[in-house]
């Protein structure tokens, strides 16, 4: 017995950043951001909002789709990079707000990833009878670690949170295969140099901006594109599945480019990839659920459609899940 998604759930900031407001901020254009990522308005929490608000918003939705209260929950999972504080990360906050009295959390940290990481790890937690009902949450406010002097990468980020509860399928439903890879060697792709114990935070730390995220665009571009397609191609292999038997794609949302390559590479028609990077942009961990729960409430992905999420990110991680809905 594996996982099946009972819920889904999404929540991104009303407050949303144009182009145009970028264009008044450094030196670019809406017609570049475009081009170059498909990203036309990202979402921001303010300044004084609590990030914690995004994975309680999402995991309500999803709770509350699936008719469960959160007292029968048995484990809070929460993948996100960059966790409300180092220590004791994200996951008690969003427990404390979704009123999980003694239910055990912990984060995931894989980068962009984290959240098919996450639904591995739920699958095979639940396939070890040892729980029932699992939250995985995926988070991230990145404007918070958004260097606004890169023009480059500061058009790319948004904030966002979404959530699926997992629950014991009968076999062939459910999470049917999976492939889970790394690549250490290219660890410095997409990193953020300061603020851990390697180097912990000073007055030069903080003047030379390495508490911003730091990205090598080419390098992420290169690696992106075969990682996630040979991945996804496990994936299926794994389930005793062909490309052909395939309803929906959900890659992780990183920009247009990316998505359309990987695409083509798969020899999916563009009308079988779920693509929100235009309104919420790269949200990292969040991008797939956020994806996933929109094309489910407008009625794209239905109830018995296979669909594959895959990703890649900071570590770098790279991964695929193929799950019937």
């Amino acid at each position: 017995m594996g996982a099946r998604i009972t819920g889904m759930g999404s929540y991104l900031p009303p407050k949303t950043i144009t182009n145009a407001d970028l264009e008044r901020l450094i030196h670019t254009s809406s017609k570049w951001i475009v081009q170059r990522t498909g990203i036309k308005t990202r979402h921001h929490l303010n300044s004084d909002d609590d990030p914690a608000i995004m994975g309680i918003e999402a995991g309500r939705d999803a709770l509350s789709q699936a008719g469960v209260s959160p007292n029968e929950i048995d484990l809070l999972l929460v993948a996100t990079n960059f966790p409300d504080m180092i220590c004791p990360g994200s996951a008690p906050f969003i427990a404390a707000g979704l009123d999980l009295d003694q239910t055990p959390f912990f984060d995931i940290k894989a980068g962009c990833s984290g959240f098919v990481y996450g639904l591995v790890v739920a699958n095979g937690l639940i396939h070890s009878g040892g729980f029932q009902r699992i939250l995985l949450v995926g988070t991230e406010a990145l404007s918070r670690v958004t260097d606004w002097a890169d023009r480059k990468t500061c058009v790319l980020f948004g904030d966002g949170a979404g959530a699926v509860l997992l629950e014991g399928a009968a076999p062939g439903e459910g999470i049917l295969g999976s492939a889970l890879h790394a690549d250490n060697d290219k660890a410095l792709l997409l990193y953020l140099p300061a603020g851990g114990t390697k180097f912990p935070a000073t007055e030069s730390t903080v003047k030379n901006g390495d508490h911003y995220l730091k990205m090598e665009g080419a390098g992420v571009y290169r690696s992106a594109v075969p990682m996630m397609e040979s991945s996804t191609r496990e994936a299926v292999a794994v389930a005793g599945l062909h490309l052909s038997d395939i309803d929906w794609l959900i890659p992780h949302q990183a920009n247009i480019r990316i998505i359309h390559s990987l695409a083509r590479r798969l020899h999916l028609d563009k009308d079988q990839v779920i693509i929100n990077v235009d309104h919420a942009a790269n949200t990292s961990t969040a991008s797939i659920p956020i994806a996933l729960d929109e094309a489910a409430r407008a009625g794209r992905i239905k109830h018995g459609d296979l669909v594959v999420m895959t990703a890649f990110g900071a570590g770098v991680t790279y991964g695929a899940v193929l799950i019937q809905i």
